[in-house]
């Protein structure tokens, strides 16, 4: 492991996290509020997300009993909240400011699409209802469409309650990000057993199944002062993969073979209803039913363009399906054909075609990716025969969709592909092949995979060696990635905590890697 200790924060940057000092400092409640029986309103903190060139989200969520059983946060009515936004950290030069209606539909979450700010500036924003102010949070626009300004970026991923405490964020938080990346796994639906020897913090319910189990764990979550500190002092963007519904779902298909198909789309209503109301989104990723549309582009400037990816709705039935019907990931031996049909899809086909749409479009110097896996193949061994096979539930079980889409890259000319991704745990830089398996064959992009937050590694030393596209694999620590990205240079830094079983977990950098502009492969630094 690399000794080098994370830097200070830069305070020259004036991303100070100045609001955060407010966050912990709650106003006294009003005396309706008092009489009302009504605790602090703004127990989950703030959140700001999806930023352009002039506005952001801001969001917050109404919950003075953050764990009441029914989900509802202990409030019955609609309630009037308003909000500001300021050009200063002390919230006295207000540039904009409103009223909205924060109803039980959505329990009492609130989304402002704030617009007309100036472009490339930092902002900050809070909320005031039933005679409480929430903390200051620190938002930022996007820089104007034809600047090539450099960006300060993190992402994480799979951050497990139970198996931790969250001081990847508190320390991403101190990087003072232009923009953080929530790659999917932000809660795990499953509780482990009492006796399972794995707890460090309990969830406070068993399995989320329906709304008010989902609410209830994104509002745990949301508790988590590490988490709120993160969301506080940037804008982020969000995706999911398979843990905020269930464990390896594929599109309509529970991985519980019992589980008809009715009754899991009620079950991922439900989950994704939970995802909108705790998530600082716009309108039109609005929830309809069991669908919920949210991958979308976002630019930076001309410095990059971010295709953000939904990985789990729109999947045709995952491959190879076990003699009992079991949806669950597995690792299939290469014969199963169903592994290389090209008429199925893990983004659907709308989504592909989106995909092809924006890197066709793209002026952006770099064209991120992200979305919620491993996108590199792996070859692995079938544990019963030993044979070469394929994990089912990721890129590898939808080859024919990898294929189109590293297709797409190379006829589109889409300048400096990179991927991100997260839900295996662990650290992976890798290149992309126009051969998946041949490494002499052009590399089409180059892939960042960060570990943990929280969740537990499994290591994969063993088929490295057949898998020579794989420049660096870590899985023995939790962590994040943060980024230096520069109009000729992508700088990524692998951070790990010292013990996720802390909550004053120190910081520091395992590894880091440049890729060049105009030249795809990662390189060591």
């Amino acid at each position: 492991m690399s000794d080098d200790i994370l830097k200070p924060v830069d305070l020259d940057r004036r991303r100070v996290l100045s609001g955060l000092a407010v966050a912990t400092v709650f106003s006294i409640l009003s005396p309706f509020a008092r009489s009302a029986g009504i605790d602090y309103p703004f127990t989950l903190g703030v959140a700001s997300g999806d930023p352009l060139p002039d506005g952001f989200v801001i969001w917050t969520r109404l919950a003075p009993l953050f764990n009441a059983a029914d989900g509802r946060g202990g409030l019955s009515r609609a309630v009037l909240v308003r909000w500001r936004v300021a050009s200063d950290a002390a919230m006295t030069r207000i540039v904009k400011q409103g009223v909205v209606t924060a109803t039980e539909r959505f329990a009492h979450s609130v989304h402002v699409e704030v617009a007309g700010l100036e472009a490339g500036r930092p902002y900050w924003y809070q909320f005031e209802s039933l005679g409480a102010q929430s903390p200051t949070g620190q938002s930022r626009t996007a820089p104007p469409l034809h600047a090539m300004a450099s960006a300060r970026l993190g992402f994480v991923s799979c951050s497990h309650w139970e198996r931790g405490y969250f001081s990847a964020y508190r320390h991403l938080a101190a990087e003072q990000p232009d923009l953080v990346f929530f790659l999917g796994d932000y809660i795990y639906e499953k509780s482990y057993a009492p006796d399972s020897g794995k707890i460090i913090r309990p969830h406070s319910s068993d399995e989320a199944l329906d709304l008010a189990g989902y609410r209830n764990r994104y509002a745990q979550y949301k508790t988590d002062p590490d988490l709120q500190m993160l969301h506080a002092s940037a804008p982020s963007v969000a995706t999911w993969d398979d843990h905020e519904v269930q464990n390896d779902y594929a599109n309509r298909w529970s991985q519980d073979p019992g589980t008809p198909v009715s009754a899991f789309l009620k079950r991922r209503a439900a989950a994704y209803q939970a995802f909108y109301e705790h998530m600082p989104l716009r309108a039109r990723s609005l929830p309809k039913g069991a669908d919920m549309r949210i991958y979308r582009r976002l630019d930076f400037g001309r410095l990059a363009r971010f295709h953000v990816l939904d990985g789990r709705q729109y999947r045709s039935e995952q491959p190879c399906i076990a003699p009992n019907g079991s949806h669950q990931g597995h690792i299939a031996e290469d014969s199963c054909l169903d592994l290389r049909n090209p008429r199925r899809t893990m983004l659907g086909w709308e989504q592909e075609a989106w995909l092809d749409q924006g890197l066709a479009q793209s002026r952006a110097q770099w064209n991120v990716i992200a979305q919620d896996l491993l996108v590199a193949p792996l070859l692995q061994h079938v544990p019963a025969s030993q044979a070469l096979g394929s994990w089912t539930d990721g890129w590898d079980g939808y080859r024919a969709t990898r294929e189109r889409v590293l297709a797409s890259i190379e006829r589109r000319r889409a300048s400096n592909p990179v991927f991100w991704g997260g839900d295996i745990h662990s650290f992976w830089v890798t290149d992309l092949h126009a051969r998946a398996h041949d490494p002499d064959s052009r590399i089409v992009a180059s892939e960042f995979v960060g570990t943990s937050v929280t969740s537990d590694g499994q290591s994969f030393n063993a088929i490295l060696p057949l898998n020579p596209h794989v420049r660096f694999f870590e899985n023995r620590w939790r962590g994040y990635v943060a980024v230096e990205l520069e109009e000729q240079k992508m700088l990524t830094h692998l951070r790990i905590i010292s013990d996720p079983r802390d909550p004053h977990a120190s910081v520091s950098t395992l590894k880091s890697f440049v890729v060049e502009s105009g030249r795809a492969g990662a390189v060591a630094v």
